[in-house]
């Protein structure tokens, strides 16, 4: 068996192997163990059932058929509902099946049906691991595409930057929208220094709960089939918790640290709120761009974090202004 598709690094047909123990529905289980020593293949995890025509009919893997009795034909034992891929499907696609269907390697089939060769798990650990490395350096705004995010650390210092800069750029202007926020309540920060204290921890923790979002959604989204409602329901309630023990914990060290009870709530209640909100951008900002038919981990590092930084300071010092000041 051979492949008739061009191989493709970021398809199926990049990482298939040819080479695979295949047999018919009428060849019993005993002939087709016999048939398999003296044989090199590329992958053994289960023997392929095809047809006459080489149509991919089901399989059984090889621990079930060794605990089969001999006389039973592969047509009564086989699995006749394994997924299977096109050549030209994306890689994470093929990933993604393996994951939600429990396979070790993947069958490739043509547009008939007909069975080339599967993607192995060692194939398959290959694609994970690039995807992980490729996401890491779109969830920082690095690379517009597949070429780029794998070269990041191999191309000249100028190329580096100009595939950093573009998103780095609307941060630029993000943050400058944050100075404006601050500018906004110079009056709260006059009269209460103390105030200004608590911005760069109050900020960081909702960038931390927002960019643990983002990495758990990014790929997750490939693979949920939960609506927009469940999922965004979920991070809400899962940033509320997480902004309730940080609080919780805030609460006291603050009213210790400066005897001010009316502060330290209003630092407790901005990261349980702005912790919610962070959660609830984490999620949102890719499902949209995955939505649009864009790769969710592109750009979201960036401009997700400068929208939580904007808003958990509009929090915080609108807090402040009702309960200190």
């Amino acid at each position: 068996m051979t492949v008739s598709t061009p191989s493709k690094f970021e398809t199926a047909a990049g990482h298939l192997v040819p080479h695979i123990p295949f047999a018919f529905a009428e060849d019993s289980v005993g002939s087709t163990l016999s048939s398999l020593p003296g044989n090199r293949f590329d992958s053994i995890e289960a023997i392929y059932i095809v047809d006459r025509l080489g149509h991919l009919c089901g399989l059984v893997r090889l621990c079930d058929l060794l605990t089969l009795p001999r006389e039973l034909k592969l047509g009564e034992v086989m699995v006749t509902r394994s997924p299977a891929v096109y050549p030209d499907e994306d890689r994470e696609q093929v990933a993604g099946l393996a994951i939600q269907h429990g396979l070790t390697d993947v069958p490739v089939v043509d547009r008939q049906g007909c069975l080339i060769g599967v993607v192995p798990a060692q194939a398959m650990l290959a694609i994970l691991r690039q995807e992980h490395i490729e996401d890491i350096h779109r969830l920082a705004g690095i690379g517009h595409d597949d070429a780029q995010a794998r070269h990041a650390l191999d191309a000249a210092p100028t190329r580096r930057a100009k595939d950093r800069l573009p998103w780095l750029l609307v941060g630029l202007l993000g943050s400058i929208l944050a100075t404006f926020v601050v500018s906004r309540f110079e009056q709260v920060l006059a009269e209460q220094v103390v105030v200004s204290f608590f911005v760069p921890g109050i900020v960081y923790l909702a960038d931390a709960i927002g960019t643990q979002t983002e990495a758990i959604v990014v790929r997750g989204l490939s693979f949920n089939q939960n609506g927009l409602r469940n999922l965004l329901s979920g991070e809400l309630w899962t940033g509320l918790l997480i902004g309730l023990v940080l609080g919780g914990v805030s609460f006291p060290v603050v009213l210790v640290a400066f005897g001010n009870i009316q502060l330290a709530i209003a630092v407790a209640l901005t990261i349980v709120i702005a912790g919610a909100i962070a959660a609830s951008i984490g999620l949102l900002f890719p499902w949209l761009l995955y939505r649009a038919g864009k790769d969710p981990a592109f750009g979201s590092g960036p401009v997700a974090t400068i929208i939580q930084d904007v808003l958990s300071l509009l929090i915080y010092f609108a807090i402040v202004q009702w309960l200190v000041v």
